[in-house]
């Protein structure tokens, strides 16, 4: 138990009245990064105000952080908290109805969360289980192919989840995309404060998330928070603790999806990781997962949904759930005839993601000339898409 020490301040008598959310506000600025120690001093109190309109607590080892227990903290707060509202957004302190239970019931939640949606909170946390699915920002096209797959899998689901992820390049903004575009809700955690985006290059996600129904900004950042470095693993701690199950779609061996992996194992949350080749260093995180026993391994996509206990995905008009690939083969097929030759290129590609050109010859015993007409004119047409080494995969943004 931590020991708290008081000693007199008769100024603090004189000190103008605060509330219990502007309280919190000023403690999750204060104990952001040590949040295990918030709770603790929390449990010697009544009242969050306690720690500031008794006197000044000395705690063991963290003098820094007890000098901050001051009433200058609480105007600071308040100001805060107007600035927040001025933006469209809200702070929901741990003390609120409002605030998530999954997240409230781990060992070190935040003490509040600024949040920026057009639906409530309890729309936003409380109607649909949450998954995560995150991954490398250096996704490969069979990784991008895998994620828009698995997120669709999940859209047709009986009991289809919100999607949570870090709003960063690669898996991340992939995984928010195909949740809107598939009418899914979707959580985009930041490791910044909530007025800033980052990258800046997601700034329209962003503000569509904030605009899609059930869905939402958060961040445990104060107002202008910058990214660096630490902040995101403070950020992948809440992505584990808000859901019931995180995927991970690519991961190198080290890098800050594994980490949200180790920290929803600590939470007992259910892990999935997608496999890739031995010596394909994006997957090497998600191989040693699986070999470690700590991620269910991912073989199918409509199987995920099955495992995560959302039910398989629900039967079409046809008869069978049609996947984001078998729509793009679809499109392709009304547009150009069941015969076309860029069906048949794009059949390949989708049985070989990531393939190039040059291999695509061999595949289809075509020439290169041939080939690369189909590629063009199927890239210029949005069916399919290709990196800086050629590389292709289907594209699912028609």
């Amino acid at each position: 138990m931590l020991a708290l020490f008081f000693f007199s301040a008769p100024y603090i008598r004189r000190m103008k009245e605060f509330d219990e959310h502007v309280a919190y506000c000023a403690l999750n600025r204060i104990f952001g990064f040590h949040p295990r120690l918030a709770q603790e001093l929390l449990s010697n109190v009544v009242s969050p105000l306690e720690l500031f309109t008794r006197s000044t607590p000395i705690i063991p080892n963290h003098p820094e952080l007890s000098g901050q227990l001051t009433p200058g903290c609480l105007e600071w707060a308040e100001g805060e908290l107007e600035k927040v509202e001025q933006l469209g957004a809200r702070f929901i302190d741990i003390g609120s109805d409002d605030y998530p239970d999954i997240l409230r019931d781990c060992e070190d939640p935040p003490l509040g969360l600024y949040f920026k949606s057009d639906s409530p909170p309890a729309q936003v946390f409380s109607l649909r289980p949450m998954v995560a699915v995150v991954g490398t920002r250096d996704i490969s096209p069979y990784g991008k192919a895998w994620c828009r797959k698995l997120v669709d899998a999940l859209a047709h689901a009986r009991v289809p989840p919100t999607i949570v992820s870090g709003l960063a390049f690669g898996a991340d903004g992939i995984a928010h995309q195909t949740a809107l575009d598939a009418g899914l809700p979707t959580i985009g955690v930041m490791a910044t404060g909530i007025e800033k985006v980052y990258p800046w290059q997601h700034e329209k996600l962003a503000r569509d998330i904030s605009l899609a129904p059930g869905s939402a900004l958060i961040s445990d950042y104060p107002l202008d928070t910058q990214p660096v470095a630490l902040n995101f693993l403070r950020r992948n701690r809440i992505i584990a603790g808000l859901c019931t199950a995180v995927v991970v779609i690519e991961s190198k061996s080290k890098g800050g999806s594994l980490m949200t992996a180790r920290y929803a194992a600590g939470y007992g949350r259910d892990i999935f990781a997608l496999p890739g080749r031995a010596d394909d260093v994006r997957s090497a995180g998600c191989n040693s997962l699986i070999r470690e026993n700590m991620a269910g391994i991912i073989t199918t996509a409509g199987d995920l949904a099955y495992r995560l206990g959302l039910g398989p995905p629900v039967r079409g008009a046809g008869g069978s759930w049609v996947s984001g690939d078998e729509g793009v083969l679809n499109a392709i097929s009304r547009r150009h005839g069941q015969d076309s030759p860029l069906l048949k290129i794009a059949g390949a590609i989708r049985e070989n993601c990531g393939v190039t050109a040059e291999s695509l010859c061999t595949l289809l015993d075509w020439p290169f000339a041939k080939v690369l007409e189909g590629i063009g004119l199927l890239e210029a047409e949005g069916y399919i898409e290709s990196d800086f080494l050629g590389r292709c995969s289907l594209s699912h943004k028609k």
